[in-house]
């Protein structure tokens, strides 16, 4: 079931081929984990949407409130079955114009689509987990990098090339050569009580279980050092853990880099208290 502008159907080919968001990537979109009815950190998904929306100069209509997104989310899943079930929900936000790279208005539509997903909470992770850099291509550091776009074919790519040679996921770099984030999400570093993850500013995606993380570490200020610093491949070596981050595996450690093997005790802490702000907010 997919709903398009409010209007449920069965017809997943509603798009035209005339739709921006197929023809230029003119378009933004939110990964949503829906538990039991429940938007997980729906209001940070709904904030980061707003901000996206202005910095693409998309108008944004009266009505697209909070209120109304989460209602036509829940609508979506009413209509497919799941309103009882763990899932995972993509809402995709468009420039609705015609036009080619000017388009003739910032009116928007929107699509709501939803599956099934297993896990209602973030389990944590026991089986290896390999990670590569992947150098084909690099990140543009700046702001654009920071939008969940729908212009994805850097990371399409890597995870070609992470499936191709037996790797779990990769590592992205930008073109000052820092690392800035994994295929599917957010990376953080941990050395002894110090861990730091790329700035906004490197181009890594600005990941709502990142601002999570974030905020339990500021909280444990007196246990931990935590800093947004860049990260240099070299790095990587000497780190005694990394994990990636994002809002449906919530937080997955990375087991090897190349010859190196990380242990796993700070994202197993951290995943609990994760769990914990799920079920409170």
């Amino acid at each position: 079931m997919i709903n398009f502008n409010g209007t449920l159907s069965e017809n997943k080919q509603l798009l035209s081929t005339d739709n921006r968001g197929f023809t230029y990537g003119d378009a933004l979109f939110e990964t949503l984990k829906v538990v039991h009815g429940k938007v997980l950190f729906w209001e940070d998904h709904y904030f980061r949407l707003m901000a996206s929306l202005r910095i693409l100069r998309m108008e944004i209509p009266m009505y697209f409130t909070m209120e109304f997104l989460e209602e036509e989310v829940l609508k979506t899943l009413a209509a497919s079955g799941l309103s009882k079930e763990t899932a995972r929900v993509k809402l995709m936000v468009f420039r609705d114009s015609e036009g080619r790279y000017f388009p003739e208005s910032n009116a928007v539509g929107y699509t709501i689509d939803a599956q099934v997903h297993d896990a209602p909470f973030y389990l944590f992770q026991e089986t290896p987990y390999t990670i590569d850099l992947y150098k084909d291509f690099y990140v543009a550091p700046g702001l654009l990098s920071t939008l969940k776009t729908t212009n994805k074919v850097l990371h399409v790519t890597g995870s070609i090339y992470a499936s191709e040679n037996g790797f779990d996921n990769c590592l992205l770099l930008n073109t000052n050569k820092q690392v800035v984030e994994a295929l599917n999400g957010n990376v953080f570093w941990v050395k002894g009580t110090t861990i730091k993850t790329p700035p906004l500013t490197d181009g890594c995606l600005k990941g709502i279980i990142r601002k999570q993380i974030i905020g339990i570490l500021d909280s444990l200020k007196d246990t931990y050092e935590f800093e947004e610093a860049s990260l240099s491949p070299f790095e990587l070596q000497q780190a005694d853990e990394l994990f990636i981050t994002n809002v449906m595996v919530g937080i997955q450690p990375v087991t090897r880099y190349r010859k190196k093997e990380y242990r796993t005790e700070v994202s197993k802490m951290l995943l609990a208290k994760l769990n914990a702000k799920a079920r409170l907010g």
